[in-house]
């Protein structure tokens, strides 16, 4: 019926083992090259505005990391007292983004990524795009978050 000889099965065996390993050993690569900052994105859209408080609560050169619903997001104020949000997920791989009050700029600890604090476009590191930006206003002295 179904003649198979042990060289002709061990090599079938090996060629299933082989296949198998292959599998393993190229997935970390793929992984790497899709991102998941890009699902993270968008992951939360029933939140659509946040009060951080009152704006003079922050002095210029500061920051804050927040939950804007389940995504992790930074508002910065610049030295010149303008307010800038973002999302504070790194494009590179989705670690989270803080703010460096020495440097003045928004920097990702997980692969050195730095971005600029006013436009949060990427300066240096492997971050291949900006962070994405979220809208920050003053109404009536109380600090505004919103989608962009």
């Amino acid at each position: 019926m179904f003649n198979l000889t042990r060289k002709d099965f061990i090599r079938v065996l090996g060629g299933f083992f082989a296949a198998i390993w292959a599998a393993f050993a190229t997935y970390p690569f793929f992984r790497y090259l899709m991102s998941g900052a890009e699902k993270k994105a968008g992951e939360d859209s029933q939140v659509t505005s946040l009060s951080l408080g009152k704006a003079d609560d922050f002095i210029p050169g500061s920051s804050k990391n927040f939950k804007f619903g389940s995504i992790p997001a930074l508002m910065v104020r610049t030295e010149d007292g303008v307010f800038h949000a973002y999302n504070a997920i790194c494009t590179h791989l989705g670690c989270t983004v803080q703010f460096s009050s020495e440097k003045k700029h928004i920097f990702c600890a997980c692969h050195g990524g730095q971005f600029d604090a006013a436009s949060g476009k990427n300066l240096a590191g492997p971050p291949p795009k900006p962070l994405a930006v979220l809208k920050a206003e003053v109404i009536s002295g109380e600090l505004i978050i919103s989608r962009a």
